[in-house]
């Protein structure tokens, strides 16, 4: 899917911005998008405070005078607006491709609406096709690849470019988890996983999305429950 439908959906998120409020502010190459317009409208007098979900996407909104708060100061957000991995007709998400799924999933949680931001390559039936990441411990990484292992998960310990553990923004450790086609039941799957000693959070997101904006390039569509 061309770049050109990612920023057509993220276009239709910063319509959704109004001035005064707060905004969680996700990572990736389409949340990128959405921070460039907003950084846009920004430069042309709309007022707005963000809370960015990774080092990187905070980077960015610095460099484009967006300004920044935080959850201590700010602990409940009016929208939270993000891209996803996968999402699927529940509108159940797979997200941490990226490696900032801690950070996000805090973030969507505190705001008020979560906006998804994609493209129809993101779009599945029943998820599972991207690998789901887990961010652990890293001294759990043992005991844990066993467990999903033994779930019927191919378990890969994510790696940075120079060879050693990819560490996240919190210095933690991702592992890369291919449950095979599908997850059929996310919801359950993400209780289990959460109640894991070692797991600091993964990446199913249920039961948080108020809507997801498709772009193509032919325009977007809102798909909702």
């Amino acid at each position: 899917m061309s770049d050109e439908a990612k920023r057509s959906a993220a276009e239709a998120a910063v319509k959704l911005v109004q001035d005064g409020m707060s905004i969680g502010i996700g990572t990736g190459s389409t949340a990128e998008h959405f921070i460039r317009l907003l950084g846009a409208r920004v430069a042309d007098g709309l007022s707005v405070s963000g809370v960015p979900t990774s080092d990187r996407s905070a980077e960015l909104c610095n460099q484009l005078g967006i300004t920044l708060t935080n959850l201590d100061d700010t602990p409940v957000l009016d929208m939270a607006v993000d891209g996803a991995d996968e999402f699927d007709g529940a509108l159940n998400l797979i997200k941490g491709g990226g490696g900032a799924l801690l950070r996000e999933k805090i973030v969507a949680g505190a705001a008020k609406r979560f906006v998804v931001i994609a493209d129809a390559s993101k779009q599945v039936d029943v998820l599972g096709r991207f690998p789901l990441p887990l961010e652990i411990i890293s001294m759990a990484r043992q005991p844990l690849s066993r467990r999903l292992t033994d779930m019927g998960a191919d378990v890969t310990l994510r790696l940075a470019a120079d060879g050693a553990p990819f560490r996240t923004d919190e210095n933690h450790w991702i592992l890369d988890c291919a449950f095979g086609p599908t997850i059929a039941k996310p919801a359950e799957l993400s209780q289990t996983l959460s109640s894991w000693p070692g797991v600091v959070e993964h990446g199913l997101f249920c039961a948080m999305t108020e809507r997801v904006l498709l772009g193509s390039n032919d325009g977007v569509r809102t798909i909702t429950l």
